[in-house]
């Protein structure tokens, strides 16, 4: 039997995920128009996210997030970092997970760098990961009901929104956050 080490596992997910998405390869300009509707869909179901956006040192949004997979899944998506209104970066989120669990969705997400000192880890880290370079406040949007700007007390905040598709199970996963580079 081989042990799978939770880098491997992502390692095989991202090979997997990168051969379904190589005819889908965006352009900067591609993924700044999705962004930014991406963003206002967050602001319009999520209405203290403005604010928290505002506040924020850097706001990383992934617009498009697909995600699926039977016992073994992965997800993959492209976004931009953005200080202020200005895009900084382009980034790729790859997750693999293992467990049960069937089906597959579609979801954006956005991570709120609270302090400039968040900001700038992520941004020298190769590789960032939930959990392994920053503690994280996860919040869905069913989820974030009593939560608000001023309740989050993490200096990364994140918010998936915009749920589409179905999928069942629990899992362990990983995500990794990653630097575009064309």
């Amino acid at each position: 039997m081989t042990n799978w080490t939770r880098r491997g596992f992502i390692g095989a997910s991202t090979a997997t995920l990168s051969a379904c998405s190589i005819g889908n390869v965006q352009t900067g300009a591609m993924i700044d128009r999705d962004v930014a509707a991406s963003r206002e869909l967050l602001f319009r179901t999520v209405p203290w996210s403005q604010r928290l956006a505002e506040q924020a040192a850097g706001v990383l949004i992934i617009p498009n997030i697909v995600e699926g997979g039977f016992v073994l899944s992965g997800a993959y998506g492209e976004g931009a970092l953005q200080v202020g209104d200005a895009t900084v970066d382009y980034m790729s989120m790859t997750a693999a997970a293992f467990g049960f669990q069937i089906g597959a969705q579609s979801f954006s997400q956005a991570l709120f760098f609270l302090t400039q000192e968040s900001l700038r880890a992520f941004r020298v880290t190769d590789g960032w990961e939930i959990g392994v370079d920053a503690e994280v406040a996860i919040l869905e949007d069913g989820a974030s009901i009593g939560a608000s700007s001023n309740t989050v007390s993490r200096p990364v905040v994140s918010i998936v929104y915009g749920q589409r598709g179905l999928i069942v199970g629990a899992s362990l996963e990983g995500a990794k956050y990653s630097r575009l580079i064309r």
